[in-house]
């Protein structure tokens, strides 16, 4: 086209990643930072060639439905599109994309912090600390469960999964996981492949969620697989909220068969499920996985990517 296309960005993404969408693009930025509604996404469809939007925005099939002929392309700042109905977009031949790879590392960095933090009560000894109330100590005082050397099992060794296998190796753990298809040997560095997610929870002492939601996984650790787990157990989740069954989680972590929980994720977001805040060892984090700067710059710009190769007449990388 002659003129630039016009481009609605949804959220305040990075400082760079907005510099270079208004140089290339006739950009609209929601100043205001707040998720995009139905209506407005809707109403945009009719003024923009393109939208990026965040996984705050839901293009559910009824959205999809409405959506002026004018919209082109959906560039999603986010790897997960569960808020997306991939089918329903297809149909009205609305290219998706998506940004995979540049978060791999700085997700997996939240999931170790979850992971030490839940085994090592952070929750009870910040505020132990913080409060003034440390006025004793003995051998007895705070007793974690010791990461080094332990099992770890991962579900879902895609990008981030691996990620993390290769951070939670410096602290000698044995990597087990669970995956649709067997890595290959280079990639699984000796990890050990389970076929059902049952017999990986068995193997268990720490557990580190790393698929995408949907209606496979949707409550994949219910109230049955918590009790396959080795007791004491340490659950971490940095996927999707979707992955839990949050009251199976809470009877697990009453029973002490699940001892400590690290949460970035949760099945209502933002907000989280305010019973979870009555337990010290359930460690929680407003999902910010991929909340670094380097990050959310090569989001963007992957965002970006994509839409300078669909206006530029080529496939873009990353569509789906």
């Amino acid at each position: 086209m002659d003129r630039k296309p016009r481009l609605w960005i949804t959220r305040r993404l990075s400082d760079a990643t907005l510099e270079r969408a208004r140089r290339d693009y006739e950009t609209v930025v929601n100043d205001e930072d707040h998720p995009g509604t139905a209506e407005e996404i809707i109403a945009a469809s009719a003024e923009f060639d393109a939208i990026i939007p965040c996984h705050s925005e839901i293009f559910n099939a009824d959205v999809v439905r409405r959506l002026a002929p004018r919209l082109k392309i959906v560039a999603n700042h986010s790897v997960g599109v569960d808020h997306c109905d991939l089918p329903a977009l297809k149909e009205r031949g609305i290219v998706v994309t998506n940004t995979p790879d540049v978060l791999s590392d700085a997700t997996a960095e939240i999931a170790m912090l979850l992971m030490l933090g839940a085994a090592r009560h952070a929750i009870a000894g910040d505020r132990i600390v913080r409060s003034g109330a440390w006025s004793n100590w003995s051998p007895s005082f705070m007793v974690g469960k010791q990461v080094t050397g332990a099992r770890l099992g991962i579900v879902g060794m895609g990008r981030v999964g691996r990620a993390f296998a290769t951070k939670a190796r410096g602290f000698d753990m044995e990597i087990h996981y669970y995956n649709r298809r067997p890595l290959t040997s280079e990639q699984a560095f000796g990890a050990i492949y389970h076929e059902s997610v049952e017999s990986l929870l068995g193997v268990s002492d720490f557990l580190s969620l790393h698929c995408p939601a949907g209606p496979e996984t949707t409550n994949l650790m219910n109230e049955d697989r918590f009790g396959l787990l080795p007791m004491g157990a340490v659950v971490v989740n940095t996927a999707r909220g979707a992955l839990i069954d949050e009251d199976g989680l809470l009877r697990a972590i009453g029973t002490g068969r699940v001892a400590a929980a690290g949460l970035d994720c949760f099945k209502v977001e933002p907000g989280g499920n305010p019973a979870f805040s009555a337990h010290e060892n359930i460690f929680m984090l407003p999902h910010i996985g991929s909340a670094t700067t380097r990050t959310r710059d090569a989001m963007g710009f992957r965002a970006l990517d994509n839409l300078d190769s669909f206006f530029a007449g080529r496939t873009p990388k990353d569509m789906l």
